[in-house]
């Protein structure tokens, strides 16, 4: 296997975007992606945890928002230790959300209100109770079936000690001892993150065999594509050397833990000379398993998508995920995790442009998903707040102020949906949702809590169901009032008929960029910077519209024009502090 050689920095002058003439015609290059995460999207049974039927029954709202596809989180068969990112079948539906029928009668609605449909597919572990685990188990060592996994002897006179000293990302060892037949300790296998999600082995040509079937199955009912989670793991380092990760850079749920707020992240944006990736992460040999995907949804006719779930540094490296023959968009976690400071953002914004440009990809925007704390929450944490990762609790310092988060959430959501390219918007940040951040310890879920014995909250914060209707059940999730996460009691407001067709609400504001962007065509844009503004200004001009963003704390004066969208009120002329306006002459 030859060495993978990052796409040369280019440093750009003033025209930073792709124009209309280099770009193809593929819907994913421009669209809007709205993630569902389905447990907590809509319940239609009372069971408390989301389902399909009810997520079709919400499909006419998210169309009315001028989304272009939605992304399902995982809904296969699983024990649900993890969310259902521990997969126990990859081809049915698990019952807690409902059948195939349900999962086909959701494509076909989808698709008849224009909508596409991205299925979350999981192929770095799989559940310890899928087939394929149960058999390697029940098989012995050596044999083809426990080459599917990543079982390795231990160390020591008797193979008590771990193959290597890996942490899980979820806490604790990366390895699980299993015990023979005979009641002897046996090998050890492998989990990155929960000790019920062993890793395959993708050095095994059966794996990958197995995973060219599984994606046909879904293509073949009419996915148009997939979300591929922890798409830079898979393939580890030859050998399974000894890693010990700095204390600033381990990962959390696939996600790294980001410094807190006050921490200058600028050099881990732009450095191309970064520390070397994990040898579980990043490893060069994950580009011949994408290739061999790209290859398999190519066989179907409507440009079918593939997005990385990629967690690498710098930019260069993550647009390797996306060269013409492998994956089609990456998240931009370094966009995601940029502060809110005007000088990084440029920043941040030219190096993506470039990187992505660079291998003839869009960049995909990101602010908040399933993993993470809420930007409506996250853009407001002060220095003394908890490392990005470790989630907000009933006893983290430093709580961010609700309502200085919600402005500048929604001064940065109108920033990213003014940038070519593809955006994701998570579940309910259309509503201006803050992070849950005062969860009783005793209704947390998330194996990281678990895992770390309280010593990080984990995500729950960022999943707990959504708001539909302020005077209802459940705000409307349900009809009963049950939640598998419990809703606080102040969300009323949040709630979308409490924001629909109010003027300046979080909701109307989503609805108006979405309406605004694609008719002034920014999605394939081209991003030319302005200056004199000062350094606490983001200003461009994209598709004949001038965007201004104030992250500073004075007013800005703005330019003659007539204003189309602003995320906040503006009176007399000029620009108040945390607002993004879009202007056109």
């Amino acid at each position: 296997m030859t060495a993978e050689t990052a796409p040369e920095f280019v440093e750009l002058t003033a025209l930073d975007g792709p124009t209309r003439d280099t770009v193809g015609s593929e819907w994913w290059r421009t669209a809007v992606i709205y993630q569902i995460y389905p447990r907590s999207f809509q319940d239609s049974t009372g069971s408390g945890v989301g389902d399909l039927p009810g997520i079709t029954s919400r499909l006419p709202a998210l169309a009315d928002l001028g989304i272009d596809a939605i992304w399902l989180s995982p809904f296969f068969r699983s024990p649900q230790k993890d969310a259902g990112y521990d997969v126990s079948d990859y081809c049915n539906v698990d019952p807690l959300f409902g059948t195939l029928a349900d999962f086909d009668a959701l494509l076909a609605t989808a698709h008849s209100l224009g909508l596409k449909v991205i299925a979350d597919m999981v192929p770095n572990h799989t559940s310890d109770q899928h087939e394929w685990f149960k058999a390697a188990l029940a098989a012995p060592e050596g044999s083809p079936e426990r080459d599917r996994y990543m079982f390795r002897d231990g160390k020591g006179p008797n193979g008590d000690i771990e193959p290597n000293n890996w942490e899980s990302v979820f806490g604790g060892s990366m390895w699980k001892r299993v015990t023979r037949a005979d009641g002897t300790p046996g090998q050890w296998f492998l989990h990155i993150f929960d000790e019920s999600q062993p890793d395959l082995n993708w050095e095994n040509e059966w794996v990958r065999d197995q995973f060219f079937g599984i994606l046909r199955f879904w293509l073949d009912r009419g996915v148009d594509g997939f979300r591929v989670d922890v798409a830079h793991g898979m393939i580890k380092e030859a050998g399974l050397p000894d890693y010990t990760p700095p204390s600033d850079s381990a990962s959390m749920g696939g996600a790294p833990v980001v410094p807190a707020p006050g921490t200058d992240l600028t050099p881990a944006i732009i450095d191309p000379n970064l520390e070397p990736d994990p040898p579980y992460w990043g490893q060069p040999g994950v580009h011949e398993i994408w290739r061999g995907w790209h290859d398999v949804l190519a066989e179907y006719a409507g440009d079918r998508v593939l997005c990385a779930e990629a967690w690498v540094n710098p930019l260069t490296k993550t647009a390797l995920w996306v060269r013409p023959d492998e994956m089609n968009q990456a998240f931009n976690f370094d966009y995601m995790f940029t502060q809110w400071k005007a000088k990084r953002l440029r920043r941040v914004i030219k190096d993506s442009l470039a990187a992505f440009m660079g291998v003839g990809a869009p960049s995909t925007w990101v602010l908040s998903n399933h993993d993470v704390v809420r930007h409506a929450t996250r853009l407001a944490l002060t220095k003394d707040a908890p490392p990005q990762g470790a989630g907000i609790g009933p006893n983290s310092p430093g709580k961010p102020d609700r309502a200085l988060g919600l402005r500048r959430a929604r001064a940065a959501t109108a920033l990213m949906l003014a940038l070519p390219g593809s955006s994701y918007v998570y579940q309910g940040e259309e509503l201006g949702l803050p992070e849950d951040m005062e969860l009783p310890d005793s209704a947390r879920q998330d194996p990281t809590w678990f895992r770390t014995h309280g010593e990080k909250y984990g995500r729950d914060g960022c999943r707990v169901p959504i708001p539909w209707e302020a005077n209802k059940p459940a705000y409307g999730f349900n009809s009963t009032g049950a939640s598998w996460l419990p809703q606080p009691d102040d969300w009323a407001p949040y709630a979308r008929d409490s924001q629909a067709g109010i003027p300046g609400s979080t909701l109307e504001l989503y609805r108006s960029a979405l309406k605004l962007r694609r008719a002034h065509g920014l999605g394939l844009g081209a991003v030319t910077w302005l200056t004199g503004y000062g350094k606490d200004v983001v200003a461009f001009s994209n598709g004949g519209v001038t965007v201004i963003c104030n992250t500073g704390k004075i007013a800005v004066e703005l330019p003659v024009g007539d204003i189309l969208l602003s995320s906040e009120a503006i009176t007399g002329g000029a620009l108040p502090t945390d607002t993004t306006v879009w202007l056109t002459s």
